[in-house]
């Protein structure tokens, strides 16, 4: 495989998050440089979220020991969306990998998966474990997750949870993660344009050390959670389209309602006292004219937002330009002004013309 040539020194960043893992801290940054060096310069990235256990401790003696491994450390547990993207935030790579620090995941299979990247043209490569050593508690409720969590999003893989990806750096560079989203890691990049992704059987390993950090409540968050997200991609740019559909089948319930006790009461002298049916017609209506008018606030404040400091748009590539346009980088938009004091940060590996006050 040829060597990745890179502006920064570093070919490839394995990004840890963890949670009380000390044992395994040593063994796994073994692991890790045994299956990339001397082949890539590459660096890793421990996330301590919020250990108890002296797992800093371990990332502390081990980044003093070498250059390659770098730590953060939180103070308090934030879950792995956080740890991730503090991770990627901080990676400098030009192929992003990650995986648990549990030693349950093969650092010897990044390799293999950023040869499929090249090779078929990919942007984001995610593992299979399809023979898995886990209990039958996270198993089977895991194959009927991912069965919904494909059928849903239109994504073809067969485990979603499975912390060992590899990503080209642009992907993790244009999502933003929080809650429990890092589930859907590959929906999130489909929804920003990247959606040549790929699949890797990969093998997994017994736990050897400790004990699983996720109970079954996981799979009831990672529902909600994906709720969440299907109703965002779906609506978040345009919510008339979301609530005043509803709001347009209460107004037409309610509006037959009422135009039908109408009719009755003119030309039939039947008369509304004591039927419930005029009272379901005037909450259907109330209910239309409720659902309409959270409809248009959503589109005041989405024009207000694109009008005030607009979207982060994902630019794939651009032609005829002397010098290729700022890329835009995860997290809230700025306005202009904001722009010029604020500049971007050395995370996103700023170059000369990037900084503020520099043609």
């Amino acid at each position: 495989m040829t060597k990745i040539k890179t502006g920064n020194g570093v070919d490839v960043t394995v990004v840890v998050p963890l949670y009380n893992e000390v044992d395994s801290l040593g063994e796994l940054t073994d692991r890790i440089g045994q299956a990339l060096s001397p082949k890539w310069n590459y660096e890793i990235i421990l996330v301590d979220d919020g250990s108890d256990d002296g797992s800093w401790d371990a990332i502390d003696r081990l980044s003093e020991a070498s250059g390659n491994i770098h730590g953060i450390r939180f103070r308090r547990n934030y879950g792995k969306s956080a740890a991730l993207q503090q991770g990627f935030l901080r990676a400098r790579g030009t192929y992003i990998a990650t995986m648990d620090a549990d030693l349950q995941d093969d650092p010897m299979e990044i390799p293999e998966m950023i040869r499929q990247i090249e090779e078929e043209g990919l942007e984001l490569v995610s593992g299979w474990k399809k023979v898995r050593h886990d209990p039958i508690s996270k198993t089977i409720p895991s194959i009927f997750f991912n069965y919904v969590t494909s059928l849903t999003t239109g994504i073809k893989l067969h485990d979603f949870n499975c912390g060992l990806k590899v990503y080209r750096c642009d992907v993790v560079r244009h999502i933003t993660l929080y809650g429990e989203l890092h589930r859907y890691i590959p929906y999130l990049a489909k929804q920003q344009g990247f959606d040549r992704i790929g699949e890797r059987v990969v093998q997994h390993h017994p736990r050897k050390f400790g004990d699983s950090k996720f109970g079954l409540s996981r799979f009831i968050k990672g529902f909600l959670d994906l709720l969440t997200l299907l109703f965002l991609g779906h609506y978040m740019k345009r919510p008339m389209h979301f609530f005043g559909g509803i709001g347009s089948l209460f107004l037409i319930i309610g509006g037959g309602i009422t135009v039908y006790l109408t009719i009755m009461r003119l030309f039939f002298e039947v008369y509304l006292t004591g039927r419930p049916l005029f009272l379901f017609g005037i909450l259907f209506l109330l209910l239309g004219v409720q659902f309409f008018s959270i409809g248009f606030l959503g589109e005041m404040f989405n024009q207000n937002r694109a009008g005030s400091y607009g979207d982060p748009i994902n630019i794939k590539d651009t032609a005829g330009f002397r010098e290729n346009p700022v890329d835009t980088v995860p997290g809230p938009a700025v306005s202009p002004g904001e722009r010029e004091t604020t500049g971007k940060s050395d995370d996103f590996h700023t170059s000369d013309r990037d900084k503020p006050g520099q043609a």
